[in-house]
């Protein structure tokens, strides 16, 4: 792994979703702001912790799912501070020559990556650093290292909740999966505030004045992102539900329903 990167100073003075994540998942390479927007969020809601497992279980079911159908390329948008297991890790145990891309705009994930993020010598891992909301350099970056005239599995796990309508959202995802070709894959999950309004409009508050975008959307809005797309049985559901049997429940996601959703959909 070489790393595509530029040089960025780390923002300590806001909270950041990749670093409030690693909070929740009890790591250490986070801030006190971000332990203190974590907690804000705990006080709303105690499951969050949960939520956050939940969506990497999830991750780690439909990685597998993919390998076990024949995706060997992978491009990890809004990756996060890695953890074990990991997407390459997965991904390669089943298919060793698999190619993982992960791309995250947080420089302290920069920070860590190259000591983290080992693959097979049959395989290739990569960094980039860059945003989803620049599409043209996420895929600049990705070429790089992945085919473009082979499937690629998109993932957006967890990430697209920070982008709002008036970042142009579902037309972010859709220039990402123009450029994929047939048999592409795209892997997503979302937080909904279907299931709990109150706790959700009070955390998009408390986000929105630490200077952090939430933008809770619908089962119905969440599925517009796989318009054209032919969605994986079961479809659209709450991420724990999504084939349990390819991995291990997370505790306590029975306690109550995950205020979120996830699906997989193949590009014909």
């Amino acid at each position: 792994m070489t790393g595509q990167h530029r040089a960025t100073e780390i923002d300590t003075s806001k909270p950041h979703p990749a670093r409030m994540y690693d909070w929740y998942l009890g790591g250490k390479d986070n801030y006190p702001v971000d332990e203190a927007m974590g907690r804000q969020m705990l006080a709303l809601d105690p499951r969050v912790p949960v939520m956050a497992r939940v969506n990497r279980a999830f991750m780690h079911r439909a990685t597998r799912w993919l390998a076990g159908h024949g995706v060997r390329q992978f491009l990890d948008v809004g990756a996060g501070i890695p953890t074990e297991p990991n997407l390459h890790g997965l991904a390669q145990e089943i298919a060793p020559d698999a190619r993982v891309v992960y791309c995250d705009n947080d420089p302290i994930v920069l920070a860590h990556a190259a000591a983290l993020l080992r693959g097979t010598p049959e395989g290739e891992t990569e960094y980039l650093q860059a945003d989803v909301r620049d599409p043209d350099a996420v895929l600049e970056g990705a070429r790089k290292i992945l085919d473009f005239d082979r499937p690629v599995a998109l993932s957006l796990v967890a990430l697209l909740h920070f982008v709002s309508d008036e970042d142009g959202a579902h037309d972010l995802v859709r220039r990402l999966l123009d450029a994929l070709p047939s048999g592409s894959h795209l892997v997503m999950t979302h937080a909904t505030a279907d299931f709990t309004p109150e706790q959700s409009r009070a955390a998009t508050e408390k986000l929105r004045a630490a200077g952090v975008t939430l933008a809770l959307r619908s089962r119905e809005e969440f599925t517009r992102f796989f318009d054209g797309l032919e969605l994986v049985e079961p479809g659209v559901q709450v991420p724990h539900l999504w084939h349990p049997e390819l991995g291990e429940p997370v505790p306590g996601q029975e306690d109550g329903v995950v205020p979120g959703y996830g699906a997989v959909a193949r590009k014909a």
